[in-house]
C-alpha cells in the first residue's frame, strides 16, 4: 500500500514499510539483479551445452550455420541495439522529470522490439519451409548427420528463448511508456522505468552472444 502524501516531504509512490525513496529504489535495484544473475545462469548453461556439442559436431554446426540468414541476423542485432539506446534515452529523459519524451522512446523501443519479433517469426517459417526444423522433425536433405539437427535444435531452443524475453520486454515497455505518459513517474521516483531500461539491456546482451553463435561462426 502507497503512503499517501498527507504528509510535508513523503512521495506519494514511497511504500509503507520504506523510510525513504533511497532505501526503496536500493531494494527494488537489489531484486532486479537477482533476476538478472538468474538469466545470466540460464543462458549461460545454455551456452556451455552449445559450446560442448559444436565442439563434438564442428563441421555439422559449420554447415548448418551456413543455413541461417546473416543478414537478416544482423540487421535484427541492429534493431536491439537501437532499442537500447532508445532506452537509455527514456531514463534519461524521466530523471530529468520529462515524461511525455520518456514514454516517447520508451514506445518506440518497443516497436522496433515488435519489428525484431516479426523478422524472427519469419525466419522461422522459411527454415521450417526447409526441412530445418528441430529434433525428430528435421527433414532437410543437403545437411545430414547428428550435427545440424543438434545445431537447429538449439537454434529453436535458445533464439526461441530469447523471442519469449523479447515479448515480455515489449508488454513492459509499453507499459512503462503509458504509465510515463500519465505521469506517474518525476525526477524523484522513476525506479521502474530504470528497471524495466535494465531487463530490456539485458535481453539484448544474450542476443549479442546468440548472434555469432548462430550467424556467423561458418
Amino acid at each position: 500500500m502507497s503512503a499517501v502524501g498527507s504528509e510535508e516531504g513523503i512521495h506519494p509512490r514511497l511504500r509503507d514499510h520504506f523510510q525513504d525513496l533511497g532505501r526503496q529504489t536500493h531494494a527494488a535495484r537489489l531484486g532486479m539483479w537477482l533476476v538478472v544473475i538468474s538469466e545470466v545462469l540460464l543462458f549461460g548453461g545454455l551456452f556451455a551445452l552449445y559450446g560442448s556439442y559444436r565442439a563434438a559436431h564442428a563441421a555439422g554446426f559449420r554447415a548448418a550455420a551456413g543455413e541461417t540468414a546473416l543478414a537478416l541476423g544482423t540487421l535484427m542485432t541492429y534493431l536491439l541495439i537501437v532499442s537500447s539506446l532508445f532506452v537509455a534515452l527514456a531514463v534519461q529523459a524521466i530523471r530529468r522529470g520529462a515524461g511525455r519524451r520518456a514514454a516517447a522512446w520508451l514506445g518506440w523501443a518497443a516497436v522496433l522490439g515488435v519489428v525484431f519479433l516479426g523478422l524472427k517469426g519469419w525466419e522461422y517459417a522459411s527454415h521450417l519451409r526447409a526441412g530445418l526444423a528441430p529434433g525428430i522433425y528435421y527433414d532437410h536433405p543437403a545437411l545430414e548427420g547428428g550435427g545440424p539437427k543438434l545445431f537447429f535444435t538449439l537454434y529453436y531452443l535458445m533464439t526461441g528463448l530469447h523471442a519469449l524475453h523479447v515479448a515480455v520486454g515489449v508488454g513492459l515497455l509499453l507499459s512503462l511508456a503509458v504509465l510515463a505518459r500519465r505521469g506517474r513517474f518525476d525526477a524523484a521516483y522513476h525506479t521502474p522505468v530504470e528497471l524495466g531500461g535494465m531487463y530490456w539491456h539485458l535481453v539484448d546482451a544474450v542476443w549479442v552472444f546468440l548472434w555469432p553463435l548462430f550467424y556467423l561462426l561458418r
